[in-house]
């Protein structure tokens, strides 16, 4: 992880703003402690803090900067099939004085222009200026893994791997009402709001182009939502597990110690087994929770250690631990987030740290493969017809009873209780119901300026692609929860 930042100052001069830069970059210290860097010529200025993983070497410091002097780069991310591109670079006749996934990336952009974000098997937030033709290309990867925020007042145009760097520009801090209400129903903000007006979240698979004195926000990828597959489900089967042997190995090449978060769950658990059958030794870490066996899952994580060997270290906390940790929390938060599930987060990587630089995770797999319990509801929604009336019948008896998440039983009324009224919905208003945390009477309470009827623009447009399909639901949760929920907490926690 590293951390990012610069501005294109259309009328004036990014010396200017060099203080700026150098406050910015000390606020993002804790993503890349190995290193750091500015650049500035003319309206121009990048800033980069870098944790070093491919090689380590001073050479590779960042902003990098190309042979010929022309075009110079801030990346944080990882470029997977970096390899692959530099035996074709070099074959094209293209140079390299670093061992680096950067140096190549950069290369990849001068030979290809725009069209090489096509080219990146990776997470990425990124920005290449041209020093000759005077313009930026600001770009994220496609599912959001790694963030990146601006703000464009038609002066100029800052941009950073967080909020808290562009703040130092003196901007305007207006509250974004919109974005609050969306966080009450959600617990995050989705993006391209964020908590302040006129800085926004850069939308996944999007990048900016500045030239001229001109910003062009375009998409290079979309995620195809229809399914025509021809193929059988054994086919299926053998091709998704090629693919994720693929995804899990090409993670596992880095110059640093490395190793994964095992929480016991399918998706952890399958993403050590292919680590470990690569790895001899690999590095394994759960966090546990002394005071509350209803959320410890360390047995099931030490049942796959064991299995697969691992060096596994398991990590204890008690209710005292977790309430210091909200502290570390809070520091890394720029705008209001409420998953409570990013303060073990917290801890596991904190603590992690002390023994590797690098940990793979599992997340992202239960939007792709229907792993949570809305979307086990969902299916049953439409398919269940009896099972479907019984539990309409009996949601006048669910409503009095108590219902809590502290204990198994009353976790269970719960959901019989928020399942039964899904079901009174249509399909979109049935997802954001069982999607929400919070019910819109306990919104409309709190809110003192509540323009329902931008809420609701924004709500329809969040929820455009939900019909019947259960495909449909997939694709908005990969959309909306993926880089809103998963990606940004685990990014900011670790």
């Amino acid at each position: 992880m590293c951390g990012i930042c610069g501005i294109f100052d259309f009328g004036g001069n990014s010396a200017e703003w060099k203080n700026s830069l150098k406050q910015s970059i000390s606020l993002l210290k804790k993503r890349g402690p190995n290193s750091d860097g500015i650049f500035i010529h003319n309206h121009v200025g990048l800033a980069h803090t870098r944790l070093a993983v491919i090689d380590t070497s001073e050479a590779a410091n960042q902003p990098f900067t190309d042979n010929s002097g022309r075009y110079t780069i801030v990346f944080n991310g990882e470029f997977y099939n970096y390899t692959y591109h530099r035996k074709r670079l070099q074959e094209s006749g293209f140079t390299f004085r670093t061992q680096s996934d950067t140096e190549v990336l950069l290369n990849l952009y001068i030979q290809k222009g725009e069209n090489f974000l096509n080219e990146i098997n990776g997470c990425f937030a990124l920005a290449i200026y041209d020093n000759k033709e005077e313009n930026l290309l600001i770009a994220r990867d496609r599912f959001g893994i790694k963030p990146l925020v601006f703000y464009n007042d038609n002066q100029k145009i800052i941009f950073a791997s967080e909020i808290k760097a562009i703040l130092t520009y003196g901007i305007n801090k207006s509250l974004n009402n919109k974005a609050l209400q969306l966080y009450l129903y959600l617990n995050y903000i989705p993006a391209p709001l964020t908590i302040f007006e006129k800085v926004y979240k850069l939308l996944p698979g999007h990048y900016i182009k500045v030239k001229n004195n001109k910003v062009e926000i375009k998409q290079y990828y979309a995620i195809n939502q229809s399914v025509n597959s021809k193929i059988t489900i054994e086919e299926a089967v053998t091709e998704f597990r090629r693919l994720q042997e693929d995804s899990v190995k090409r993670r596992l090449f880095s110059d640093v110690p490395l190793g994964t978060f095992l929480s016991g769950g399918l998706d952890s658990s399958i993403v050590t087994a292919i680590a470990a059958n690569n790895i001899s030794g690999l590095n394994t870490f759960s966090v546990g929770f002394k005071d509350d066996a209803f959320y410890d899952e360390t047995s099931s994580a030490q049942i796959i250690a064991n299995k697969f060997n691992t060096n596994h270290t398991v990590f204890s906390l008690s209710r005292n631990d977790l309430l210091n940790e909200i502290t570390h929390v809070l520091d890394y938060l720029d705008e209001p987030f409420a998953d409570s599930s990013a303060i073990a987060v917290s801890a596991l990587s904190r603590l992690t740290r002390q023994k590797v630089t690098v940990a793979l995770s599992g997340d992202g797999a239960d939007e792709l493969h229907a792993g949570y319990n809305k979307h086990y509801a969902h299916y049953k929604s439409l398919n269940c017809g009896l099972f479907n009336l019984a539990a309409k019948a009996s949601l006048p008896i669910l409503k009095v009873l108590p219902e809590s998440r502290n204990s198994l039983f009353s976790n269970k009324l719960r959901q019989a209780q928020r399942y039964a009224k899904g079901l009174m919905e249509n399909n979109k208003d049935r997802y954001w119901y069982w999607s929400s945390f919070a019910e819109k009477k306990y919104v409309d309470e709190l809110l003192v300026d509540n323009n329902s009827d931008e809420f609701e623009k924004q709500r329809t447009e969040i929820l455009q692609n939900i019909n019947s399909d259960f495909n449909s639901l997939l694709y908005t949760d990969i959309n909306l929860v993926l880089p809103n929920d998963m990606l940004f907490k685990v990014d900011m926690m670790s």
